[in-house]
């Protein structure tokens, strides 16, 4: 069988929609799957084990997908006018897709309404799959680093004095109210280097979370290692495995972590980690609905020092 997924981004979307293909690879461990993406994405999908075969596409006016086929079925993981052109352009059978259709995604796909038991948009994701026979109990990602980015991550690390455990965190978020303060995560930083553990920053390349990261090495006692535009997107993925815990809000690196089954401590605040918390790892999530600034550092670095023990 062959199948087509259409998931274009963001960072942790991505990332939470690797378990359809691997449902689908479980089920029909010969089938052909490949995966339509925004080549600023396409190092998430290259550490996929399930995906074999990746259609980088950046929409533009008048540019319209040209997808080999034929498919037994397309689907459409986002819900998007961008990413239902490739369904709606691909020669397939079915065409199925997530249920939250917008911009006139409806009109290239059929909605998949997700189970009653399916609160975390992962398994709703892994829905979509299962519409067409996949099987899973449990969500899996399938996300594996590649041996040359490990290999490249531990030399960076190494130039930056780091050879042993480290913690990675990450400031930054798509949304100023999913950031928790910097003055926070100086003050987590200097309690997590209390314990013998050096930090590591992470996060995108946009002005904020730039900003925020430098908020935070200024402010910290003992500032955490800067690696924020020093990493692939692949890259990113062998740093995140290397490390001891990551702790961050509702953003693509704490999705990651929680791919790699590395500890992952959540920092939630307008979403709703029962629905987009680092996938199995809700027991980990601070939840503070009245505002992140209300999650005091050290309450974090007692998640962290279990972790740390464990």
């Amino acid at each position: 069988m062959r199948f087509l997924i259409s998931r274009l981004s963001a960072l942790g979307d991505t990332v939470c929609s690797l378990p359809a293909a691997v449902a689908l690879k479980g089920r029909f461990p010969d089938c052909h799957i490949t995966w339509v993406v925004d080549p600023r994405f396409a190092g998430i999908v290259e550490c996929c084990s399930a995906v074999d075969e990746i259609y980088r596409y950046k929409p533009k006016v008048g540019q319209w997908p040209k997808i080999d086929g034929p498919f037994d079925v397309a689907m459409d993981l986002q819900g998007l006018a961008k990413s239902s052109l490739p369904v709606l352009f691909a020669k397939a059978k079915q065409k199925v897709g997530y249920h939250w259709q917008r911009e006139g995604a409806g009109l290239a796909s059929s909605a998949v309404l997700p189970d009653p038991t399916s609160f975390h948009v992962v398994d709703q994701y892994v829905d979509v799959a299962r519409s067409v026979g996949a099987v899973a109990d449990r969500a899996a990602f399938g996300l594996v680093p590649k041996q040359e980015d490990i290999l490249s991550v531990r030399a960076k690390l190494k130039q930056n004095g780091i050879s042993g455990r480290f913690v990675v965190l990450n400031a930054g978020a798509g949304w100023a109210t999913k950031r928790w303060p910097a003055t926070h995560f100086a003050r987590l930083a200097d309690l997590i280097h209390g314990e013998g553990v050096p930090c590591v920053l992470v996060g995108g390349g946009a002005d904020a979370d730039r900003a925020a990261a430098e908020e935070v090495t200024g402010r910290a006692d003992n500032a955490p290692v800067n690696l924020l535009g020093q990493t692939s997107v692949r890259e990113l993925v062998a740093l995140i495995r290397l490390a001891s815990a990551h702790i961050g809000g509702d953003t693509g690196s704490s999705h990651i972590a929680a791919a790699l089954d590395v500890p992952a401590i959540g920092l939630y605040g307008i979403t709703n980690p029962r629905r987009s918390c680092p996938y199995g790892q809700i027991e980990r999530c601070h939840y503070e609905p009245l505002g992140l600034d209300r999650i005091r550092p050290e309450d974090v670095f007692e998640s962290v020092r279990q972790v740390l023990a464990a």
